[in-house]
């Protein structure tokens, strides 16, 4: 059975016309809009994905309540004080850890582009000491999996802008086989999409089809995590 499409042209200029007025004055007159147009039709793209991520990563379906993000932004700490993200959302983390901590995967909707990704983005310390240590022995696994992930052609993968270090980690040997992996402060593989993809009638399948080949990629990462307790939020997505 064909997928129906859930985001609309409408869906997309609603993002467009967020960038341009990024207020709450604006958001809240088009607020109709917004749960129309965008938070449902996310809450249902989830939802259809929930069902075929049950079959290769089922430790990461969650109700789409939980799973979408928040648009609203946090301005505490920052010198940017607009009060929405030009972008919306959605992590499916793993089942017993903090929403935003762990590999995951990740999707996001802005009005020109469509983001999918899948790994572990910004690890707190002991989470990045965790993965580091476990890379000693199972590089080589992770370089199977990353290279399975971005070799397709019908998905194609790159990998994720790993933000990595100049030199070695404090208490990491300098020549060791892992060294470029341990390097990484983040590690996964992404795609980015035109906007319009997102309305495409075989969306959901092909979110599906591009976490089920990096499926392989969260769950080795998330070994070391779920064994070490090592599950603090990361930060607010």
């Amino acid at each position: 059975m064909l997928d129906s499409p859930v985001f609309t042209a409408e869906s997309l200029k609603f993002l467009r016309g967020l960038v341009r007025n990024n207020d709450r004055t604006w958001f809240e007159a088009r607020r109709d809009v917004y749960e129309r147009a965008l938070r449902q039709p996310m809450l249902q793209l989830i939802a259809r994905v929930n069902e075929q991520m049950a079959g290769f990563a089922p430790e990461h379906v969650k109700p789409p309540e939980k799973t979408v993000l928040r648009i609203y932004r946090d301005t505490r700490f920052s010198a940017n004080k607009q009060p929405y993200k030009q972008h919306y959302a959605a992590w499916w983390g793993r089942a017993g850890m903090v929403k935003t901590s762990g590999a995951g995967f990740y999707l996001h909707l802005s009005a020109k582009t469509l983001v999918l990704a899948a790994g572990l983005y910004m690890p707190d310390a002991a989470q990045l000491l965790a993965v580091r240590r476990y890379l000693l022995e199972h590089h080589a696994e992770l370089r199977t999996v990353m290279k399975k992930a971005t070799g397709s052609r019908k998905f194609p993968m790159q990998l994720t802008e790993p933000q990595a270090l100049t030199r070695a980690p404090k208490g990491f040997p300098r020549e060791h086989p892992a060294l470029d992996l341990i390097l990484f402060r983040n590690w996964g593989v992404e795609t980015e999409l035109p906007g319009e993809a997102a309305l495409d009638s075989q969306l959901a399948s092909t979110v599906s089809g591009y976490y089920r080949l990096a499926a392989p990629v969260v769950e080795l990462l998330n070994r070391p995590l779920s064994s070490s307790g090592t599950t603090k939020p990361l930060f607010a997505l």
